[in-house]
């Protein structure tokens, strides 16, 4: 459909080609947005449950913490360094997969079913990537609800919590985001063969393995 929801993912499609760079800061303007007023949907369903758990006080840190619901912080352990390198990780292959889910000369996914291949994908790189930071991978959906905790009575520190982390999962996916796109596109897209080089009967054996 276009509707990207992550400023990495249309970041990388302008890099290579595939939007307008105009439409880039209406694009990202949007995905802040939407991943504001969705902070605010669940936090004002979930205004009881937040004020029961935490007695009433809004907490970035500590045992009653729950800042970390709408943003991701690192854990305790993590370093910047380490921090920042998991999201430009995670973002490429989130990227390099999706060039090859939507890539017409690559055995892509059925038509129509793009949507939960994509879905399936983030469910991997989450349960996989997810322990050391929550893995992001999309800085719309981390600074836009992070904006809405630091209105809505968590206060400023959700910018210094975690060594001010809240930068890396902003510029790391965008990095990595084209990264991953770009390598998609040296390693695999400029050395597909003409689709149109392929046999009759190699054309016909596809079509009929996808009938059946």
């Amino acid at each position: 459909s276009g509707g990207h929801i992550n400023p990495a993912v249309s970041l990388a499609m302008c890099v290579t080609g595939r939007l307008k760079w105009t439409k880039l800061p209406i694009y990202i303007l949007a995905q802040l947005l939407g991943a504001f007023v969705g902070a605010a949907a669940v936090f004002g369903i979930y205004y009881d449950a937040f004020m029961d758990f935490s007695d009433g006080k809004l907490e970035v840190t500590g045992p009653n913490a729950t800042a970390h619901i709408f943003a991701t912080y690192p854990a305790p352990y993590l370093s910047l360094t380490n921090g920042f390198a998991d999201q430009v990780m995670s973002t490429a292959v989130l990227l390099l997969a999706i060039f090859a889910i939507f890539d017409p000369r690559n055995n892509s996914v059925p038509k129509g079913l793009e949507p939960i291949a994509i879905g399936l994908l983030i469910v991997v790189l989450t349960c996989s990537l997810g322990m050391n930071s929550g893995c992001a991978m999309n800085p719309a959906r981390d600074l836009g609800p992070r904006l809405f905790t630091a209105v809505a009575g968590w206060g400023m520190e959700v910018f210094t919590a975690g060594n001010h982390w809240w930068w890396v999962p902003i510029v790391a996916p965008l990095l990595g985001g084209v990264v991953g796109a770009m390598t998609y596109i040296i390693f695999i897209e400029i050395h597909h063969s003409d689709p149109q080089s392929g046999g009759e009967n190699e054309v016909r054996d596809k079509y009929e393995l996808t009938n059946m």
